[in-house]
């Protein structure tokens, strides 16, 4: 590792004028190009503390072994120097977006004698007019078996075009009039080229030009009674019609743009790209990258203009490119895409409307496109197994956590504090398994001592089933003289119920279980001897996560060592900068930004945090809908709607008498006691103030007993 004072350029010696520079390593390999407008600003940021950077910075300035640069006059010309080095060097750790497949295009060789039209995969070539990229190949076939009709280009390869011109016959579609037959001389090369050059105009947007001119000639063709040509021109146009079908209609006839959307972790991102040619969908494709760098959406957003338009010239540049942020420079982007079209490139972010609309599209595309890529990483039985064992090494441990339990606490400003707890079987998501928790030993927010209490109650349920079961006859913590307490005395541990007796620490996950058909899993009172399988906290993990930083590890260790567990290991994941923290230990574990093991502890966490959340909005969106009707027993939802129907309004049903309460149908006298007693002794809530008027509205529950 290289001390990055040992390269540091001497005060004085680096211009602070636009520039591009190169880190290389001791090998004098380049690992990092960039460009900045002012070099001695953005080089003196990388010469810092090394504990300010990011980690992907430091890990990059401590592998160079020097640096250098070159200074240009504009930052247009940096942007291009920058993007001829990238392509040149291949630097490791510059964000590089890879394809997710080879998408296919629809080509035409301009450049041959007789051009033809072909499915076309890879590096562009010159003098070849391409158009989409497109999903897949038939959809590029069925398309042009509809447009040979009115373009009969050819479509055949060379041996098959030079045996033709040498046999005097043309093939098949010769015949039935899908080629023009240039092979055997039935058009001149010059109408065979007017032939190609019409096709891509249709197929660049100017579609209704030749609808229109098919229409003309097939009202003339009926006129001068030629019935069998006006039919043949009408299945012509009509054929152009459904061609164009296959490209959705999603802008203004005349708009040519790229939109570009971005969907991004802390590790990877997904860039999608929807290309819009008259007003329709001609193309669409997606890139993934890992984050090697330190950078920010508008620093992907710039490399993917690049990757786009690198080697593009002309019409392959839109006039229009929509993106999700700006680049840091847009006016140096906007020229550069300028320069190569060839006219003014418009690079902004849709605000209003049809475009913003399908910005919105693009970006599900992208988000789907990195879920499905993760998908497919975490399905892989391999790349599972290097991850656990990854972690095994980086955290010391004698075998691979087959099972892993992760931890988060959620809440808003301190209220509705909950937690949840996700489980990872083999590296796969064990949904059944997944519980949440209240918060019940305090009030207010300290995420430190919810982990312990939340960690604390997971272990003694844990203890308490082995005690059950025999395997533990008595199990001794540090300072405890006796048994671990039995449910009926251990509070803490007991599941807090709700209205209709369910436990709250249980499952309520969408969508199936993986263990059986039961929505929420098995509850805490539910024997599992009859068939052999335990209680639920029965199995315990071999590796506890928590999502947090150092004190967030010793609360959850602390929790372990006070109930005598210490086979069980415990880290945590702290969401900033991706860093592993041990009990006891000053210094975090930096995984590899490539590894499979620091990926699997990612989507571990996340998959915490997402059910802690769900859980904590949907407590909160219970308790604003909650009303004084609920605490009354024997009052079920019809009767609550009725009451509600009736009067109004809980402010308007506690001022009324029994007698009034009475009138409402099926409400007896002694329920309309109960209301009565019950709105009598509950507390008025404050009155609810539209904050845009400032207007206070009247308290109305309709909606909180449905």
């Amino acid at each position: 590792m290289a001390d990055p004072s040992s390269y540091r350029p001497k005060p004085g010696q680096i211009p602070d004028s636009p520039g591009v520079y190169k880190f290389r390593d001791e090998y004098r390999r380049v690992i990092y190009v960039g460009k900045a407008k002012n070099l001695r600003q953005r080089l003196a940021n990388y010469f810092q503390d090394l504990a300010g950077l990011h980690p992907r910075t430091r890990t990059m300035v401590t592998t160079a072994a020097s640096v250098e640069w070159t200074v240009v006059s504009t930052e247009v010309e940096a942007l291009q120097l920058e993007y001829s080095w990238i392509k040149e060097y291949d630097p490791r750790f510059n964000v590089k977006y890879r394809d997710d497949k080879s998408y296919p295009y629809l080509a035409v060789t301009l450049n041959e004698e007789f051009p033809r039209v072909q499915v076309m995969r890879g590096a562009k070539r010159k003098g070849v007019r391409y158009f989409g990229p497109y999903g897949h190949a038939w959809a590029i076939r069925e398309t042009v078996d509809l447009m040979l009709r009115v373009f009969p280009v050819r479509t055949c390869s060379a041996g098959v075009f030079k045996n033709a011109a040498r046999s005097g016959r043309p093939c098949l579609l010769g015949y039935i009039g899908k080629c023009s037959a240039p092979c055997v001389g039935r058009v001149t090369p010059q109408e065979h080229r007017d032939l190609a050059e019409d096709f891509c105009d249709f197929m660049a947007g100017r579609t209704g030009t030749y609808i229109r001119r098919l229409e003309k000639d097939m009202t003339r063709a009926a006129e001068d009674m030629e019935y069998e040509r006006a039919a043949r021109l009408r299945d012509d146009a009509e054929a152009l019609r459904r061609a164009m079908e296959k490209s959705a209609v999603v802008l203004a006839d005349a708009t040519d743009a790229d939109l570009i959307a971005v969907a991004e972790d802390e590790l990877e991102a997904a860039v999608q790209i929807f290309h819009v040619r008259g007003g329709r969908v001609r193309g669409q494709r997606g890139w993934v990258t890992d984050k090697v760098e330190a950078v920010d959406t508008a620093g992907l957003v710039e490399h993917a203009l690049q990757q786009l338009y690198g080697e593009e010239t002309g019409d392959s540049v839109p006039k229009e490119v929509l993106v999700p942020a700006l680049p840091d420079v847009p006016e140096a982007v906007s020229q550069w895409l300028a320069d190569r079209r060839g006219s003014h490139v418009s690079l902004r972010i849709p605000q209003r409307g049809d475009k913003k609309d399908l910005m919105g599209t693009v970006q599900r595309n992208a988000q789907q496109a990195l879920a499905l890529h993760k998908t497919k990483r975490a399905s892989d039985l391999t790349t599972r197994s290097r991850a656990l064992e990854e972690i095994a090494e980086a955290l010391g441990l004698g075998s691979a956590p087959l099972r892993v339990e992760c931890f988060d606490i959620s809440h808003l400003q301190g209220d509705d504090v909950v937690a949840s707890m996700v489980v990872f079987e083999d590296g796969l998501a064990r949904k059944s398994e997944y519980r949440r928790f209240q918060i019940k030993g305090f009030e207010g927010q300290d995420d430190v001592r919810s982990m312990h209490e939340v960690i604390g109650r997971r272990f003694k349920r844990y203890l308490q089933e082995k005690e059950r079961t025999g395997e533990w006859e008595e199990i001794r913590s540090p300072g405890v003289t006796g048994p671990v307490p039995a449910p009926d005395t251990a509070p803490a541990a007991e599941p807090s119920h709700s209205r209709d007796g369910s436990p709250q620490d249980e499952p309520r996950e969408d969508g199936p279980r993986e263990d059986g058909p039961r929505e929420d899993g098995p509850r805490e009172d539910e024997s599992r001897e009859d068939d052999g399988r335990p209680k639920r906290f029965a199995y315990p993990p071999q590796l506890v996560v928590v999502d947090g930083g150092q004190p967030q590890v010793a609360a959850a260790k602390r929790a372990l060592d006070e109930l005598g567990i210490d086979d069980i290991a415990v880290c945590g994941l702290a969401k900033r900068l991706e860093e592993v923290w041990l009990p006891d230990e000053d210094d975090p574990v930096v995984l590899p930004r490539s590894s499979e093991g620091l990926y699997l502890l990612q989507r571990i966490r996340d998959e915490a945090h997402r059910f802690a959340i769900t859980y904590q909005r949907a407590k909160r969106a219970k308790r604003v809908r909650s009303s004084p009707l609920d605490d009354i027993a024997g009052l079920g939802e019809t009767r609550k709607q009725a009451l509600i129907k009736h009067f109004g309004s809980v402010r308007k049903l506690r001022q009324a008498t029994i007698d009034e309460i009475c009138e409402v149908p099926g409400i007896g006298r002694r329920t309309a006691e109960s209301v009565a007693v019950a709105l009598a002794g509950a507390a008025p809530p404050a009155p609810a103030v539209n904050t845009a008027t400032g207007e206070i509205i009247d308290e109305d529950d309709g909606g909180s007993t449905s």
